[in-house]
């Protein structure tokens, strides 16, 4: 457990779940801007920390993404298969040698050399996951094999190659929902990596 911040104090953990990963219930003091110090209770989901990759190539403007099934959407009335660069939990290792070897099980690219460009907390409110964002240059001649995933982890991946422009539009379109590969998207427009 983390030190105790000076407006955070008592903070007390239940274990509530750890069938797939951990889910803790925690009741804590939390110091109000009014002085007053107000009783809290917050369920918080573990799942580990996470790296993400967006593949691109320069010379073709191309991005590559996959597109797989995810029951939580598909439980939000949404088809279920989501259009995401390569991603993947660290599971003890450091984000750069876990998403190039999760880059290849996906993509089938072979990466080498990859660029951290941020870290970010995608859903602070309930999940402690933190993501490590990074791109990645490709060619053709770093193909490995055909991608698509570990079976044995239940992944049936399909891998796209997109025009950058189709990956900006399908951005603006909504066909491109996940978190994540809009912002990566967006980070290789904002700085001109590709047109």
């Amino acid at each position: 457990m983390k030190r105790e911040h000076q407006r955070i104090r008592h903070v007390r953990e239940e274990l509530l779940s750890d069938n797939w990963y951990t889910l803790k219930k925690y009741t804590f003091d939390f110091l109000r801007q009014d002085g007053s110090w107000q009783h809290q209770s917050r369920e918080a989901y573990d799942r580990g920390h996470g790296a993400v990759i967006l593949l691109y190539n320069k010379n073709k403007n191309t991005v590559v993404l996959t597109r797989q099934f995810r029951l939580p959407i598909y439980l939000n009335d949404h088809c279920g298969f989501l259009i995401e660069a390569a991603a993947g939990l660290l599971d003890q290792s450091s984000p750069e040698e876990r998403i190039m070897a999760e880059a290849e099980e996906e993509t089938g690219f072979r990466i080498t050399q990859i660029d951290k460009v941020f870290e970010a907390y995608m859903s602070p409110g309930s999940v402690t996951e933190k993501l490590y964002f990074f791109i990645g240059e490709y060619s053709d001649n770093n193909r490995r094999g055909v991608g698509g995933g570990l079976a044995e982890e239940g992944e049936d991946i399909e891998v796209l190659e997109w025009p950058f422009t189709k990956a900006l539009h399908a951005v603006r379109t909504g066909e491109i929902m996940d978190a994540k590969t809009i912002m990566l998207i967006q980070h290789l427009a904002l700085n001109s990596i590709l047109q």
